[in-house]
């Protein structure tokens, strides 16, 4: 697989290991793993950050590198990194602030096995009885012509780069959300529907979309209560239930009071929509699809597969009446229509700022920040 990426991944590896330096791209399937998930280091890609398998890797091989079984040699004898340890330095990291520990446990063990099914080896080795962890040696030492190569440091310099490249790209992205608030308003309606385009980045999709959808439930008031006479008036509010970067497997939106769910995605592979739909117990859920294809469509696509894959009707229509609505990225679009038409451009584009730097933990940043000048002031007097 060769993306913009990838460049960066042969220039470093080039770098360490010169002439050997693209055979230990073809040769390596560590590498090859690595140059897959850092796919979305364009921002045109479909794909996600991919940060809970990557840090899994790299906390991992810095541990192997920080205890220097890179020149020992005498990693067989470890005892294991704790997992304590390894959970925590994932989530000093950049976007690892509220990574779970799937990475580490299994997930990125099952992905690398689904990518290299004929690969000897499991990349995290885990000891259950005492919660230590080790990172395979066989896939850090690669033989090019007789002579062997330990990529430890290289693998660091790969996830490195690839965590700057995204943390580049989204300040960058972020600067702009700001600049836009300078433009003309159909500048900023421009703006604001090229965030949705099916080309764009998955969290920014998720971003816009959650950004858009808030303020067009917003005015939208339902009557609900206990008793006809005692009833209550409330405005539909749209709740963010995580981040993009957690990769928790959870809803990506909540509705209150009507207690609707949301996710968005951006495929029409039936197993991710009915994966949704189980983990909430068949609850019914409402698609926010990066699709330009009608929601009749995209809805028949699934289907389709639903019933080569299970072939019994009864199976296939209880999971296709959980899907509530499908929202497509023209629907969106008209509902953003819809909300500047209330008054709400400006707030839209205010929470797609908001959610943004929540996203690299800037709110997070800026209190520390202000404790520490605080602290200052405090000693000062």
């Amino acid at each position: 697989m060769e993306h913009e990426f990838t460049k960066i991944i042969k220039t470093i590896l080039e770098d360490k290991f010169g002439d050997v330096g693209y055979q230990i791209l073809r040769e390596s399937q560590l590498i090859l793993y690595l140059n897959i998930k850092t796919k979305s280091s364009n921002k045109g890609s479909k794909s996600r950050g991919s940060f809970a398998n990557l840090y899994a890797i790299y906390v991992l091989v810095e541990d192997y590198l920080m205890k220097n079984f890179d020149r020992t040699g005498m990693y067989s004898d470890y005892e294991g990194a704790v997992y304590t340890n390894l959970f925590k330095r994932q989530r000093e990291l950049p976007f690892g602030q509220k990574l779970q520990n799937h990475g580490l446990n299994h997930r990125m063990n099952e992905e690398f096995k689904k990518y290299f099914p004929t690969c000897e080896f499991i990349p995290i080795l885990r000891n259950q009885k005492n919660n230590r962890y080790w990172f395979n040696e066989n896939l850090l030492k690669v033989k090019i012509n007789e002579n062997e190569h330990n990529i430890a440091e290289t693998v660091i310099h790969i996830i490195d780069a690839y965590v700057e490249a995204k943390r580049d790209s989204f300040e960058k992205f972020i600067q702009i959300c700001k600049d836009a608030q300078r433009l003309t308003e159909v500048q900023i309606r421009e703006f604001i529907k090229q965030m949705v385009a099916p080309n764009v980045d998955a969290r920014i999709f998720e971003i816009v979309s959650y950004s858009i959808l808030k303020y067009y439930y917003n005015d939208r008031v339902i009557y609900w209560g206990y008793a006809l006479d005692r009833l209550q008036q409330e405005n539909l509010k749209l709740f963010k239930t995580g981040r993009t970067n957690a990769n928790d497997g959870g809803i990506d939106f909540v509705m209150k009071p009507l207690g609707r769910f949301f996710q968005v995605t951006e495929t029409v592979d039936v197993n991710k929509y009915f994966l949704d739909i189980d983990k909430i117990e068949r609850y019914p859920i409402t698609f926010v699809v990066k699709s330009l294809d009608s929601d009749s469509e995209i809805k028949s696509k699934i289907e389709a597969q639903a019933r080569k894959l299970y072939s019994i009707n009864a199976i296939v229509s209880q999971y296709m009446e959980c899907i509530e609505e499908i929202i497509n990225v023209p629907i969106l679009i008209e509902r953003f229509e819809q909300a500047v038409a209330k008054g709400y451009l400006s707030t839209i584009l205010s929470e797609i700022i908001k959610q943004s730097r929540l996203e690299f933990n800037y709110e997070d940043e800026e209190e520390s920040l202000e404790v520490e000048l605080l602290d200052l002031s405090l000693e000062d007097e």
